[in-house]
């Protein structure tokens, strides 16, 4: 989705803190987006109820999508032997950036034949 990430990184709950606060330093939730005001923006067409109703469901959220961009929404990881090939502190990881919301997430396997 475009406001989530999917990244690689240490699983640990003090850098966990740091990664927030930096990603809010880059790209503020408060900041003036264009893409938040709601008012300058049109509904997709045949929206049911019209722009309020479109309105009224859409979030504030270009952080998010900002975000989003910056850290990517996939990864690459090697399967060996039937396990993920990751270091000894890596997880694989999805980022939540306009959250909490149920998600969806889909997994690809790329199999080499020999």
């Amino acid at each position: 989705h475009t406001t989530t990430a999917v990244t690689i990184n240490e699983n640990e709950v003090r850098l966990m803190d740091d990664i927030r606060q930096y990603l809010n330093q880059l790209a503020p939730p408060d900041h003036p987006y264009l893409h938040n005001m709601l008012h300058l923006r049109e509904a997709p067409p045949n929206w049911p109820g019209g722009w309020e109703a479109w309105a009224a469901q859409e979030p504030e959220n270009c952080h998010s999508h900002l975000l989003s961009m910056l850290l990517g929404n996939s990864e690459t990881v090697p399967v060996v032997d039937g396990k993920l090939t990751l270091g000894t502190w890596q997880s694989v990881m999805l980022v939540e950036l306009d959250g909490p919301r149920k998600r969806t997430v889909g997994v690809q396997l790329v199999v080499e034949s020999s």
